[in-house]
């Protein structure tokens, strides 16, 4: 990349692409209070899907990237009513339901090492052509992307802000109980919520595929990158999501840019460590205690 003009480009792309996935993680936290370990591996699968119904049977990008979200949607939903939903029930212990998250990771980690391997795997281009922004060249495939990523997540807020099941998952994140007196269904919007977070995550790997390709392996990089967001932009915060997802992104593009290699994560979790000394709670976040 040339230009300081490509790369904050190509920030702005991942950043919104990153929201998607921040966006689910949060969602699901702020309802349940359970940190998905396995929100990488459900990236993953959205991936998958969208390469075999894409990239091999040639079926049209939309419909693949719906598929993405609907399949991965059904896993979370499978996961919160045979899993997530029982242990919550029955636990005494908070640490539980992380042991279970993990145990779901390394679950989807297995089955997609069996079923896909471990090959690279992308797709072609879905538009083809070349556009120039600012200076900038992007690939018209990439503004494709980031437009539906932005259109995703703008349709996302619209939801949780406007529809009465958003308010619904809204009253449930606020306070469980104030909501349960108000009528409001805990199990069935708990599933919705994972459900939707699940989706998030899905969809937004149908996206990237088409820029980074996608492995069975994959999971846990971007496990770790969705808890960087929103430990930048603070845990349950929808606003903050969106923030830490951007903030990321940048930090990428600016890094890799500027320091080829590994050693720009390696920069960005320093710098990270260093702003939770001052800032445990995150940008958006509240004050603990």
């Amino acid at each position: 990349m040339g230009t300081i003009e490509q790369v904050l480009i190509n920030g702005l792309i991942l950043g919104a692409n990153y929201a998607l996935i921040a966006l689910g993680l949060t969602l699901i936290f702020a309802i349940m209070g359970v940190l998905n370990f396995a929100h990488g591996q459900m990236y993953v699968l959205g991936g998958f899907v969208a390469y075999y119904l894409y990239g091999v049977f040639r079926i049209h990008y939309l419909l693949a990237l719906a598929a993405s979200a609907v399949t991965v949607a059904a896993v979370g939903l499978v996961f919160e009513r045979l899993f997530f939903r029982r242990v919550l029930r029955v636990a005494t212990r908070e640490e539980s339901t992380m042991l279970l998250a993990a145990g779901t990771a390394l679950l989807l980690d297995s089955l997609g090492l069996v079923v896909f391997g471990e090959k690279q795997r992308g797709v072609p281009p879905v538009v083809p052509g070349v556009y120039r922004i600012a200076g900038a060249y992007v690939p018209a495939g990439r503004a494709l992307i980031f437009l539906l990523a932005l259109g995703l997540a703008g349709a996302f807020l619209l939801f949780m802000q406007y529809t009465r099941p958003g308010r619904a998952l809204r009253a449930i994140a606020q306070d469980r109980e104030a909501a349960t007196l108000q009528g409001v269904d805990l199990h069935r919007y708990s599933a919705l919520g994972f459900a939707i977070g699940a989706a998030l995550a899905g969809v937004a790997g149908g996206l990237l595929v088409t820029v980074f390709a996608v492995n069975a392996g994959a999971g846990t990089p971007i496990s770790i990158k969705a808890f960087i967001m929103i430990m930048i932009g603070g845990a349950g915060v929808v606003s903050g999501a969106i923030l830490g997802a951007f903030v990321l992104g940048f930090s990428e593009a600016i890094g890799y840019f500027f320091i080829p290699g590994s050693i720009t994560y390696l920069l960005i979790l320093v710098g990270l460590i260093m702003f939770l000394l001052v800032r445990p709670q995150g940008i958006m976040g509240r004050p603990w205690g």
